[in-house]
C-alpha cells in the first residue's frame, strides 16, 4: 500500500499531533496567560497578531498586551484564566495582577 504523501509531510503532521495533548491547549480551549517564574513572569499568547511575548507580570508591556486581547473581545476568558490561575497558585500574586489590570482600566468597555 503505497501513500501519496512524503516523508517530510507525515513527519510535520505527526508533529502537529504530538504537541496537542500539552499544558496551552486543555478540551479545545485556548490559554491566553503560560505562567513562569513563580507569576512574576508569564508567557501572553495573542490570538490577533499570533505571537506568543515573555513579560513580567507587573509591567506597562504586559498590561497593554492584556489591554489588546481585552479589546479584541477576549476579556472574559482572561480574566477567568487569572482567577483560576490565582486559585490553582494562590501565592504567586495572581490577585495582585488581576487588581493591577482592572485599576488599569483593561477590563471596561
Amino acid at each position: 500500500m503505497a501513500s501519496n504523501t512524503s516523508k517530510t509531510a507525515r513527519a510535520s503532521v505527526r508533529a502537529g499531533q504530538a504537541g496537542q495533548g500539552g499544558a496551552l491547549s486543555v478540551l479545545g480551549e485556548f490559554k491566553y496567560l503560560i505562567p513562569l517564574n513563580g507569576g512574576k513572569h508569564a508567557y501572553v499568547r495573542n490570538l490577533t497578531n499570533g505571537k506568543t511575548a515573555h513579560l513580567r507580570t507587573d509591567s506597562e508591556a504586559f498590561v497593554e498586551e492584556i489591554r489588546v486581547l481585552a479589546a479584541a473581545g477576549h476579556a472574559a476568558k482572561i480574566r477567568a484564566e487569572i482567577n483560576n490561575l490565582n486559585t490553582t497558585h494562590p501565592g504567586d500574586g495572581w490577585d495582585a495582577t488581576e487588581k493591577r489590570l482592572v485599576e488599569a482600566g483593561v477590563f471596561e468597555g
